[in-house]
């Protein structure tokens, strides 16, 4: 029986810390599912099929390994992807307290609605502070974010 994970995240843009979380996902489970969801409550830069090209290019270009799927999910919810792909694990990415209190009731919920567990994993410390937040803002007022996005992902960015 294959242990699936999903990776779910908005990725606008594909940080170096969400590629970290991604590698490390990957080395822990037979197959991951790195999954583009559309969060309503956030106004959006790339479309999601862009998000999608530029995830796979940068796990591509990462050379990261293993079992691992690029998708996108906008419709219904997240746990129901989980069950049409068989998986029972979310991997989030936990950057402070505040990532903590936020992603909690959900995880409960995600658990009572479909037996699906979240698994928190830690940032790299050199990754700690990214957010695609602050990538947005910064490129937006023109700034340098070459130091926390991939390569395909800054070369885009300079481009639009």
């Amino acid at each position: 029986m294959n242990r699936i994970a999903v990776v779910p995240g908005s990725f606008d843009p594909v940080t170096l810390g969400h590629l970290d979380v991604i590698e490390r996902a990957a080395g822990l489970w037979d197959e991951v599912h790195v999954l583009v969801v559309h969060n309503p409550d956030k106004s959006a830069l790339l479309p999601i099929a862009q998000r999608v090209a530029l995830l796979e290019r940068s796990i591509e270009d990462a050379g990261i390994v293993g079992n691992i799927v690029v998708a996108s999910w906008s419709v219904g919810l997240l746990v129901d992807y989980c069950t049409d792909v068989g998986a029972h694990v979310l991997v989030k990415g936990i950057r402070s307290q505040v990532d903590v209190a936020y992603e909690t009731p959900m995880a409960i919920v995600n658990r009572h609605l479909a037996e699906v567990d979240t698994v928190f994993l830690l940032p790299n410390p050199a990754n700690a502070h990214v957010s695609s937040s602050l990538v947005r803002q910064v490129s937006a007022l023109g700034g340098d974010v070459s130091p926390y996005v991939p390569a395909a992902v800054y070369d885009y960015l300079q481009e639009t």
